[in-house]
Order: C-alpha cells, then structure tokens, then sequence
C-alpha cells in the first residue's frame, strides 16, 4: 500500500481489539505497514493466531497479543496486564466489535440479546475507557471503531446486531465531543458485506445483494486498510466524530 508520510504510523504503538471476522488481519496488516506496532486482544485462540499469522508472513514487528473476553472487568485486567509488560504507552485503539447475531427480533432470548450487546458494546466500552484514559493523560489519541452499516440501517432479522452498532456508533460521537480537548481524534470506520475470498465478479453479481450494491461488488477486507491508516495518523487532525463508511456505495441507497 503506497503510503504518504503525512500518513506515516511509525514509533506508534496500536492496540487491535476484535471479536472475530476476517477483516482483523487485514486491519492489523495495514497498521503494521504504515510502521505501527500492533497489539492484538482477541475473543478467542483462532482469530488471535490469524492475525499474528498474517503479521508474521508479512514479516511485520508485533508484540503478539492476549485471548480474553473483554466484555468482562477480569478480561480487561488480564488484557492491559500483557500489554503492560512492553512498557509503552499506547497512541492507537482499534476496536473490531461486529459479532454478527441474525433472529426474528420476537424469538431473541434476553440471554442471545445481552450477549450480542456484551461482546460488541460492552467489550468497546470497557476497552475504550481503559485505554482512553491514558490517551487523556498524554493528550494524545487516535481511536477508531469499526461498525457495521446496520448502525444507520435496518435489516429483518438484525435488530440485536444492529442496536449494538449503533451503541458504539453514539459512543464514538460522545467520545469525540468530550476528549476533543485532549488532542483524541474519535472516529468510526462503517464496512459493509465483504469477503475475504477473491471471488469473480460474474459469480459476485449473481447474488441479489451485489446488485444492489452501486459498485456491484463485495468489499474485501483490504479495501478498508487505507482509511484506517488515515483516521489512525497525525494527517487525521481535524476529523472527528465521524462515520466514514467503505461500502460500495450501499448508505447512498434510499
């Protein structure tokens, strides 16, 4: 990825929170290729060795990461604690919390619902808070959640999903308006349906999906990775509070 040295994340240190997916190893990638140093807190073994897997094929410095459930007080404590340990203060947050939830909204258990707020608003939330806190101290901070669409939109079978993207979508804006003063940029970076697999775009546009979408095609996971490095560089100096969707054009729909 060509990269502008306004743009350049180098002696930065970014911590990548993810619920899973398979956009994490590209967010990492792009990060680490800019010159950041990615920390990664995953929910569970399998996403944590995908993204410390791309970082090493790509022969990227990383310093490793933690598996803990960060919707939980003892998750966060666990999680600084291994970061910690470097001795760094931190310049980055990511947070990749889109743990995908699909059910009629009238047969949601309150268990299904809490836990769908539990991993993607409430781990944002404790992450935040806790890295946040030493950004205010430094007066400096670049935090950057990654949402869903449904933030803004509705879908049938979404309504848990989508509350918890549209929770963190407000967090983001409050956060920008409160720790402004303190020189944190907070912003949201929207994806849409995407693919990991390079599918061909005849196939692509054979689903519905697609073609409604004003660019008839998926995302991939690489597409985000340049607005990422933005919203996380000193570059992003005065954008804040916002929502900035790659998604081929879906949120111009009516």
């Amino acid at each position: 990825m060509p990269l502008l040295p306004e743009y350049n994340l180098s002696g930065r240190v970014a911590v990548l929170a993810t619920s899973g997916g398979d956009q994490a190893p590209y967010l990492a990638l792009a990060l680490s290729e800019a010159g950041a140093t990615v920390f990664t807190v995953a929910r569970r073994q399998d996403y944590l060795d995908n993204v410390l897997g791309a970082l090493e094929q790509g022969s990227f410095a990383n310093w490793g990461g933690v598996v803990v459930d960060l919707a939980t007080r003892p998750g966060l404590a666990q999680a600084m604690e291994s970061f910690d340990h470097h001795h760094s203060p931190v310049d980055i947050l990511v947070n990749d919390a889109q743990s995908m939830f699909a059910k009629p909204f009238d047969e949601i258990a309150l268990e299904e619902w809490d836990e769908v707020q539990s991993r993607n608003l409430r781990g944002t939330f404790l992450i935040t808070q806790a890295i946040g806190r030493r950004m205010v101290e430094r007066k400096y901070g670049r935090i950057v959640n990654l949402i869903s669409g449904l933030a803004e939109r509705g879908m049938i079978n979404a309504s848990a999903f989508a509350a918890s993207q549209a929770g963190i979508l407000s967090l983001t804006r409050s956060l920008a308006v409160e720790w402004g003063r303190h020189n944190i940029r907070v912003n949201a970076l929207g994806t849409s349906w995407s693919t990991a697999e390079d599918i061909p775009l005849e196939k692509q546009r054979e689903e519905l999906l697609v073609r409604y979408t004003p660019l008839r095609r998926k995302g991939h996971p690489r597409d985000i990775g340049p607005l990422l490095v933005y919203l996380c560089s000193e570059a992003c100096d005065y954008t804040t509070g916002q929502a900035v969707y790659v998604d081929g054009g879906l949120n111009a729909h009516p």
